[in-house]
């Protein structure tokens, strides 16, 4: 029996292992996760699970039954050691396991600082289940919060905080939130807006040291201009890295993750990696890019698994993110870093956090941002893919649909 093996079980391995069966596979589907959930999306995290508005249950990618009803081998709590290309097998804990075409979905994992008092109880990071069921316990009234990092797990974090009463300090080199994610002009934005709930930012700084009490635990956060926070709890969010040591162990070609082509396949033809790991060709953008939005888990595992399939792919997704902070909703299509544009054009008001923002290079749009307007998205990833020059007054101008601009 043909068999296809998964590392990895978050939303793009669960998502492969529904598209096989959906594409008409009938071979043996085995899935390993390393934490003892069943898979599940990370986005609630920081979001409405963390806000407690929806139950535990809301992240999973499936009823924890559906495996066993669609015949999908799922192993939770199983780390991979390591993989044996020559004989096509991945080696756990009480053996080996065979397969013919291997999908690599092991994720990201947060970054960490390296200071004094790292490992001091309360020291949050937040990427799985259990981190935010610990933020859950840790965000009561009063109780001070500091977050390290200002992107979008930083700000979501700050946002929770508040809402539940606490008072949050948020330290970030940089001399706004999400400047590499989206930019100063836009970061300011995001400024503003956690500043009315009355979030206290410490841009120009970063965390030196932790100090904590007798009993091991955080109580105060030095930053490098010697300033200290009170802290009863302190967020590292300062980016994640991906899980590839498995890929490296295996001698894959590596570049800020595994590189795939657009196919998403490795440069071992029986191997193939998709979401937060994989460094995948884009040919919209022309390069390789490792994005790490739940969009492209969502999109990359079945686009990998119809690859494994050997069915003709092109993974050509235009990157899109999105963020609920407070009254605030966005989505963003492309990937607007500092360098990347020249020049940043809006449609409506962003005092009343109503409008579209868009980032031009040489006339060409790379990303638009949808704040608190919606359904327009499907309109601004083809703008971003027509590649044609573009009058920003027309972009601009809200009588102009944008399927018209």
């Amino acid at each position: 029996m043909t068999t296809f093996v998964i590392v990895g079980g978050g939303l793009a391995g669960a998502k492969a292992a529904e598209t096989l069966r959906a594409e008409g596979f009938t071979g043996e589907i085995v899935l390993f996760g390393d934490e003892s959930e069943v898979p599940y999306e990370r986005p609630p995290l920081s979001k409405d699970y963390l806000l407690g508005k929806k139950p535990r249950e809301s992240a999973y990618v499936h009823p924890a039954e559906w495996y066993a009803e669609n015949s999908v081998d799922l192993r939770t709590g199983v780390s991979v050691a390591a993989i044996e290309r020559p004989t096509n097998t991945v080696i756990v804990e009480g053996g080996t396991h065979h397969y013919d075409k291997l999908l690599l979905a092991t994720g990201a994992a947060p970054r960490r600082l390296d200071i004094p008092g790292e490992a001091l109880d309360g020291v949050r990071t937040l990427r799985k289940l259990p981190d935010s069921d610990a933020l859950r316990r840790e965000f009561t009234r009063g109780r001070q919060v500091v977050i390290v990092g200002s992107g979008w797990i930083g700000l979501e974090t700050a946002a929770a905080a508040s809402i539940a009463g606490c008072h949050v300090t948020v330290i970030e080199p940089q001399p706004t939130p999400l400047y590499y994610a989206i930019g100063p002009e836009l970061g300011a934005v995001f400024t503003a807006l956690h500043q009315a709930h009355g979030v206290e930012f410490r841009f120009g700084e970063t965390a030196a040291e932790f100090h904590g009490d007798a009993a091991g635990r955080v109580g105060s956060v030095v930053t490098s201009s010697g300033k200290v926070l009170p802290a009863d709890v302190a967020i590292v969010a300062i980016g994640a890295g991906p899980n590839d040591g498995l890929a490296r162990g295996a001698g894959l070609e590596m570049s800020n993750g595994v590189v795939t082509d657009s196919a998403l396949r490795t440069s071992d033809p029986d191997i193939y990696a998709a979401g937060d790991v994989a460094c995948s060709f884009l040919p919209l953008l022309g390069t390789h890019v490792r994005v790490e939005h739940w969009s492209n888990a969502l999109n990359g595992g079945p686009a990998a698994a119809r690859s494994m399939l050997g069915q003709e792919v092109e993974y050509n997704q235009v990157p899109y993110f999105y963020t609920d902070q407070y009254d605030l909703g966005m989505e963003c299509s492309g990937l607007p870093s500092p360098g990347s544009y020249d020049e940043v054009v809006y449609r409506g008001d962003r005092s009343t956090l109503e409008f579209i923002a868009f980032w031009l290079a040489g006339g060409r749009l790379i990303a638009g941002m949808n704040v608190n307007v919606w359904d327009v998205t499907d309109d601004i990833q083809s703008l971003v893919r027509s590649n044609r020059t573009l009058d920003p007054s027309r972009l601009a101008d809200p009588a102009i649909p944008l399927a018209d601009v």
